[in-house]
């Protein structure tokens, strides 16, 4: 009494009692406001299954914290403190994948859930590099060990489908109400530990709406380097997320103002600095996420071809001045394009191959006499090409004309397609020459002669079959 009297006297604050972090906040339905109807059934038949057999089972992670932003969670994680061979055991369809950390893939149909057991407080024996990221750990442990190895104290929550209470250690749904993000721990520390928490700490910033917590982001352009580090398919994996979460113009943004840009995507450094490349690759992205928000498919090879389309503008654009024709200049400058991001962020061959075809197809809109544009309009991969030729027309790359030709063409019938033609030939300005006589196809085979009109665009190409 008399020292809290004194204490008093003096202005000396009392210290504030330091939370228990072993010890959950415990919020009920009328607390936490998740709404049971937002869960999968999967999800429910998961954590119902572990739970019968004996063992704790909660959703967690990033579905809670959309549930409690009142939002369907797209995946379903499941926390456990049985073993992943334990958890094979229980389904049907239970596959144990991962190196650095064990995790068991639970199918039902096409859906997915990624089962996970509680990791333990392992990191300081775990092995590592010589920058400090952990290469594996597959230490298990308490739930509270758990939450501790989580990023961001709003991915650290726990809710239970059967009680309907939601376990909070570090006070994560505060920062949710505050639209904080916070990471748990030493930031510098668990920045090391996984350099991907980097670029994870801008994608949730972006895609919520959240302000960075200054200690959590004081460290971030200090530590941008260490994301070199980390191996190439782990780093795309994040890109992917980062581009597809409806969100991918606000991310990129915040790369840029996090200066974690260099090195991922190049275009960045340059081509958000110029007018006619920030206007193309802003409609994109903005294009993207209007589909992703509207529940439509997005894919990938189309939206990392719009990204990186400037660049290899720039090398077709030097192979031409070379001297090189201009179909092999433009597959030159795909292949350099490709080799140098497929270093860096591991692009999938199946990527690779769309955004060649899209960028490849580029040319050929600029044919239309004969039955180029026929021809065209069969490519598996057209619809693709001729989105991103409506990209570079709206962003005044090219003439809109194109555009609005090869529209009228896509949608029109027999007649009006043959119309068109007609026009396109016989437009003021821009008749077409008539086409050479076919050659012996000894010649075609050393590109002499053959159907070829030549035509200029804006960016410099010339048209041709390939």
């Amino acid at each position: 009494m008399i020292k809290k009297f004194i204490r008093k006297i003096l202005g000396v604050k009392e210290k504030q009692p330091v939370r228990d972090l072993t010890e959950p906040i415990i919020l009920g339905p009328a607390e936490h406001g998740i709404d049971p109807k937002l869960l999968s059934s999967n999800a429910i038949r998961v954590t119902q299954t572990l739970q019968e057999a004996g063992f704790k089972a909660f959703v967690v992670g990033g579905a809670v914290r959309d549930l409690l932003l009142s939002v369907k969670p797209k995946d379903f994680d499941i926390a456990t403190d049985a073993t992943p061979e334990q958890v094979k055991r229980l389904f049907r369809r239970a596959f144990i994948i991962g190196k650095r950390f064990q995790i068991v893939h639970v199918m039902f149909g096409s859906d997915l859930l990624e089962v996970t057991t509680f990791r333990g407080a392992g990191e300081a024996s775990a092995p590592k590099d010589e920058h400090g990221r952990v290469l594996r750990d597959n230490n298990f442990g308490p739930q509270h060990e758990d939450a501790m190895r989580r990023d961001f104290t709003i991915n650290a929550m726990y809710y239970d489908p059967a009680t309907q209470v939601v376990l909070d250690y570090h006070g994560g749904i505060a920062d949710i109400r505050d639209k904080t993000l916070r990471i748990i721990g030493q930031p510098e520390a668990r920045y090391r530990e996984d350099p991907v928490r980097l670029l994870r700490v801008v994608r949730f910033a972006a895609r919520l709406g959240f302000t960075i917590e200054p200690h959590t982001r004081e460290p971030i352009p200090i530590m941008a380097p260490l994301i070199n580090n980390v191996p190439a398919a782990r780093v795309f994996d994040e890109m992917l997320k980062l581009l597809m979460s409806g969100h991918a113009l606000a991310c990129l943004q915040q790369l840029r103002k996090e200066g974690l840009h260099h090195g991922l995507l190049p275009l960045l450094d340059v081509v958000l600095e110029q007018p006619i490349g920030m206007k193309f690759v802003t409609l994109a992205l903005e294009s993207t996420d209007n589909r992703i928000k509207a529940g439509k498919g997005v894919s990938p090879g189309f939206l990392f071809a719009s990204l990186l389309w400037h660049q290899v503008v720039e090398k077709w654009t030097a192979y031409r001045a070379a001297g090189e024709s201009p179909i092999p200049a433009l597959h030159l400058a795909a292949d350099d394009v490709l080799d140098s991001q497929t270093e860096k962020l591991a692009l999938q061959r199946k990527i690779g191959s769309d955004m060649r075809d899209i960028w490849s197809m580029q040319p050929r809109f600029e044919r239309r006499n004969g039955k180029a544009p026929y021809k065209l309009l069969e490519h598996p991969r057209f619809r693709a090409g001729y989105d991103f030729l409506l990209l570079r027309c709206e962003s005044g790359e090219i003439e809109m004309e194109i555009g609005e030709w090869w529209t009228a063409f896509y949608e029109g019938d027999a007649v009006e397609r043959e119309n068109l033609l007609t026009s396109a030939v016989a437009a003021p300005g821009g008749a077409k020459r008539k086409r050479a006589p076919r050659r012996a196809p000894r010649n075609r085979a050393n590109g002499e002669g053959g159907d070829n009109a030549a035509s200029t665009s804006t960016t410099g190409s010339t048209s041709g079959d390939e």
